[in-house]
């Protein structure tokens, strides 16, 4: 396991890198510096200090608490998203592959409608008739998501079904649920991982997308897409208002990227 590290700087990069952000992500849900709702109008733009490393935005808020607390929002949203598409889709998919015929051209033909929309675009349309709110975008993304992981799953049961170690336990009379996840899903799981880390970023980039459109996380509660939507009007004014928001999504974003392709090369 060493020597495979050993060979896979990207996959130790990576988690080095999501593992500060996400560490202060769970501190921010609990604790931050200030408090990310309470307006402090003589510190209206003040520049990045030793007090306020971040700087504040234009209602005195403590831009470094705001950014801690929205990225542990997005984590959580991006982290119950990709939860829920990944173990729906891959059940859906396995099953699918598996049983063939009939159940499993109805399942790709779904898959083939939904995917032949922008998923973000049916994640606004879905949160724009439910409503706003935290709930409602986990449920619209988590949805969104599992079509692309029933594929995944479907590939690798296609794959690997008529395998003989498979064929084996058929033969000794193995239940269908036992034969797909003690036999099937221990040989799928690298390319399910990966995935699930490529959808991740999905997930952070359309929550921050349905954020900065002011239809997920709603105020006072902060987010850094809503961060850099109200950062827009203030770029000359106030830059650091807008930047270190984007700085935040775009490390998390490379991050979960080095992971995925770490988990790639896994033999």
């Amino acid at each position: 396991m060493k020597r495979k590290l050993k060979h896979n700087p990207s996959l130790i990069i990576g988690i080095v890198i999501t593992g500060v952000i996400l560490l202060i992500a769970i501190i921010g849900l609990f604790w931050t510096p200030y408090s990310t709702t309470k307006m402090s109008p003589e510190l209206k733009f003040a520049p990045p200090s030793l007090a306020h490393w971040f700087g504040c935005d234009n209602y005195g808020r403590d831009i470094f608490s705001r950014v801690m607390q929205g990225a542990g929002t997005t984590f959580l949203v991006a982290l119950t998203t990709i939860a829920f598409g990944c173990v729906m889709g891959t059940i859906i998919g396995f099953v699918a592959g598996y049983r063939g015929g009939w159940l499993d051209e109805v399942v790709m033909r779904i898959n083939d409608v939904v995917n032949a929309f922008p998923s973000i675009l049916l994640a606004l349309v879905f949160v724009s008739f439910f409503g706003n709110g935290l709930f409602n975008v986990i449920l619209a993304l988590g949805i969104l998501f599992i079509p692309s992981f029933a594929r995944i799953a479907r590939s690798e049961m296609l794959r690997l079904k008529g395998m003989q170690f498979v064929q084996s336990a058929k033969l000794v009379g193995d239940s269908t649920g036992r034969i797909i996840f003690a036999q099937i899903l221990p040989n799928a799981y690298i390319s399910i991982l990966s995935s699930a880390a490529v959808g991740f970023n999905n997930a952070v980039i359309a929550e921050a997308s349905l954020s900065y459109l002011g239809l997920g996380v709603q105020p006072p509660d902060a987010s850094l897409g809503r961060m850099i939507n109200e950062a827009g009007n203030f770029l000359l004014q106030a830059p650091w208002y807008a930047i270190f928001p984007g700085v935040a999504i775009i490390v998390l974003v490379l991050g979960v990227a080095l992971i995925s392709d770490g988990v790639s090369k896994i033999d």
